[in-house]
């Protein structure tokens, strides 16, 4: 018969194949992004040297010289030839050539409708611009009660500010989606139903990603929930 003043048992020992399928999914978790990392790398370069390689004539080819074919000569090209391209653009040839080209582009209908959407996928992803999310904020969404995190991008300006009979400023609140945050909504909140988070972008966005396994500070959000529960 055990009484509550009795020492608490220790917790059962574990098989040895429980431990061993333990280390083995350690290692997994450690492993899996390491090798798919290198795997993806290693993929994208072979993809860009089968691209550009045929591109360039033999006797320029380093394999030619030394027999061996490295790997990542394609990629080493492509880098100096797109940086040769991207400073010829900047000068005033460069730029009137561009123009020029667009324009011609722009009056043929089927490859206009292309090359504007390729065009405006590239500046988005890979222009260089200072312009980047504010702070991770929490708003009441898709109702009052249900809080949802977001990203404060900016102020809402012009016709939004003027048509949307708010007293006081309103922002503009990218809203994303879990486990991608690339896709979300783009809503206008008044700046006062907005409460803006401490926690930085990055880990903001692992949190969406996680769907909310992955908390910033862990240990003191888990304190402060054992906390709560035991008011």
């Amino acid at each position: 018969m055990t009484t509550p003043f009795d020492d608490t048992p220790p917790p059962p020992k574990r098989g040895l194949f429980a431990g061993l399928r333990a280390s083995f999914l350690t290692g997994l978790i450690v492993i899996a992004p390491i090798g798919l990392t290198i795997w993806l790398i290693w993929t994208v370069i072979g993809w860009i040297d089968g691209w550009v390689l045929p591109l360039v004539p033999h006797q320029f080819r380093p394999d030619q010289y030394i027999g061996i074919n490295l790997r990542g000569i394609g990629v080493i090209i492509f880098l100096i030839f797109t940086v040769i391209v991207g400073w010829v653009a900047k000068g005033l040839i460069g730029r009137s050539l561009i123009r020029w080209a667009e324009s011609l582009v722009n009056r043929t209908p089927v490859v206009r409708s292309i090359y504007s959407g390729i065009k405006q996928i590239a500046e988005t992803v890979f222009a260089q611009s200072e312009r980047n999310f504010e702070k991770a904020c929490l708003v009441e969404y898709p109702r009052r009660g249900i809080w949802a995190i977001g990203f404060i991008s900016t102020e809402a300006k012009g016709e939004i500010t003027e048509k949307a009979r708010v007293e006081g400023d309103m922002v503009s609140v990218f809203v994303p989606t879990t486990p991608n945050p690339t896709s979300g909504f783009l809503l206008f909140f008044p700046k006062d139903d907005i409460i803006e988070l401490q926690m930085t972008i990055e880990d903001a966005a692992k949190l969406v990603i996680s769907a909310g396994l992955v908390y910033p500070n862990g240990k003191e959000a888990k304190a402060a929930v054992e906390k709560r529960a035991r008011r």
